[in-house]
Formats: structure tokens, sequence, C-alpha cells
């Protein structure tokens, strides 16, 4: 069932951290002389996708007074996405991060303690319309990033209410142990009337290692979707379950595969496709970002991503992307 129409402000509202982040080109951080800069964070992400795929989408949250600021604003402003109601911070700094790349595998370092991002408020939800929204997006990591941005993702829940509420696991150990994040991620997720999770990071916090078992976790929520690395997807929507296999793909990088995921799913629920087509066109801009070592590469003609995410059957088991399989598959479930 689509969500009701609203025409005033943006369908869709994702709420969270950005940054900028670095990658060496020619090798790995320590030798590298030529770094590449792209926006990301994980609501950025998806609602650069979003844009991409014809939702009308807004980004809110807090940058610094810098040109990293401004290259955030500009860059998905470009893209199509809404960035009146962002903050501009003018104390706290743009949070960074830096990928080390080395041969196939990535390390990240990050630089956002004190950042703008980690200063989002319940004060700062003043700004937002919600009540016209459609969608509201937000993930486990803005959660993660301070006590403030806990009690915002908090009071956010509670304006938004289940009817448009969409909600991102994204565990990030780094940002808090399991111990502490496992009972708070599942609180806030649960008044979600859209859930995505990993299989992987589900197992870690709760225990539940199969798709069924992540759904009685998550009982009232209307869309439930767990990832399951290069295996596929599974929904969960009223009584209803589909599993979607996902498709080869030769992976260059798969950090911001699941936020290219997360985006093409959620345009297709905007849109009210049946489930099975917003799982394949969550796989297909997966893979779009599984082929790019930015986190949220512009994708092909969103047209043809469209057209490959209508394949069914044996059409769609022939999919493939940057010609020969790897072992690691779409992997949607890892970043």
């Amino acid at each position: 069932m689509p969500m009701t129409e609203s025409s005033t402000v943006p369908a869709a509202l994702c709420i969270g951290e950005a940054m900028v982040g670095f990658s060496p080109v020619d090798g790995p951080l320590r030798t590298s002389d030529h770094i590449q800069p792209f926006v990301a964070g994980a609501e950025a992400n998806v609602a650069a996708g979003l844009a991409h795929l014809g939702q009308p989408v807004e980004w809110f949250g807090r940058v610094g007074d810098d040109p990293f600021g401004d290259r955030i604003r500009a860059s998905l402003q470009e893209r199509g996405v809404g960035v009146g109601g962002v903050i501009v911070d003018p104390v706290r700094p743009t949070g960074l991060y830096f990928k080390d790349r080395d041969g196939a595998a990535s390390t990240m370092h990050y630089y956002r303690a004190g950042s703008a991002a980690s200063a989002l408020s319940v004060g700062d939800l003043d700004r937002l319309v919600l009540g016209e929204r459609r969608l509201v997006h937000v993930s486990g990591i803005t959660a993660a990033l301070s006590p403030a941005c806990d009690a915002f993702v908090d009071a956010l829940l509670n304006r938004v209410g289940r009817s448009a509420a969409s909600f991102d696991v994204n565990y990030r150990a780094k940002l808090w142990p399991v111990d502490v994040a496992a009972p708070r991620i599942l609180a806030l997720a649960r008044r979600a009337r859209i859930v995505l999770t990993g299989r992987d990071e589900a197992e870690v916090l709760w225990g539940a290692a199969t798709p069924a078992e992540i759904r009685e976790l998550f009982p009232d929520a209307e869309a439930l979707v767990v990832k399951d690395s290069d295996i596929g997807a599974t929904e969960f929507r009223g009584g209803a379950e589909v599993f979607v296999s996902a498709p080869f793909v030769d992976v260059v990088e798969p950090i911001g595969a699941g936020d290219a995921f997360a985006a093409g799913y959620l345009a297709g629920f905007l849109a009210g496709d049946p489930g099975e087509t917003c799982v394949r066109l969550g796989h297909v801009m997966a893979a779009q970002a599984l082929r790019n070592t930015s986190d949220s590469p512009v994708p092909p003609d969103a047209v043809e991503l469209r057209e490959l995410a209508a394949r069914s059957g044996d059409d769609w088991g022939r999919l493939a992307f940057g010609g020969t399989a790897t072992a690691t598959g779409t992997g949607l479930g890892a970043r």
C-alpha cells in the first residue's frame, strides 16, 4: 500500500550525520599522493539515492561552518536533495573520515568526535515540517553519536509516529558497545513502520540468526527487510514473505552498499511497488555502490535501473554487474 501523497514538502525526509570522506586513488594512505574527496553519511547517501530515483527528498542535519559543510550541502543539492533546512554550526566542525585502501580491504579512520552532527538536539525538531511527510528516515548511527542525538531520535519518532517512520539498524561497533546498543536500537526500531537490518548485525545485537527470528523481534513493523550479504534479502510485509536473491557483482568495495539498498527499497515502497520489486531495486542500487570506491556514486539513469529491477525469474538470476562474481558477492551487510 503506497503512502498518502503530499505536495507542500518533499515526500521523504532523511535525518542524520553527513561527512566528507577521502579515499586514496593509488594505493594505501601511507603512500598515496592522490586523495579523492566525496560526501558520505548513511542518511545523506539514502537521500541522494531517493532523489536519483525520482522521489522528492530533503536531508536534514548539522554541518560545520567550513568548506566541508559547504561541500556537503552543494553536493546533495546538485543531486536533487533539498538542503534548505540544514543547520550550519558556527562552532563545531564537519566530521571527516579517511579510507585506507590496501588491495580489496578498506579500513575507516573517523574524525567525528565533537562534530556539528553530534550536536543535533531535541530543540532542532522545531525547525522541521513533519506532519506532511510520507517518509522520515533515520538510523541507529545517529542515536549512537551522542546523548543529545539519542534524545533527538527518540523525540523525532514520538512526533512522527509509526505511520511515516523508517529505521535502518546500521549498528556500528566503533560507536557503542553491543550491550548498550542492542536494547536501545531495538526500542527505537520497534516504533518504525519500515525496518531495515542486516542478518549479521541482528545476530550480533539480538542473537537472531534467521529472517524468521528477526521478524519475531519486529511483529508490528508493516515492512521488515533483512539483508543477508551476497545471499539476498527477505521482505516481510503484513503476512507475506518474499525472498530475492542478490545478483552477482564484481565488487570493488562494499562500503555504502547498505545505504544504496535502502534508497532503492524505499523508493519502490514510496512508489507503491510490490515487495519483490522493491527488494530488487534495492539490490540494483547496491550493485552500483559496490562497483565504486565512493560511498554514494551517481548511478546510471533511473529508467535503466528500474528496467533491471523489473526482471524476474531466470532473467533476474542471470543478472550480473561488472562481469564475474566474487566471493564477497553484494556485501549488503558490510560497511
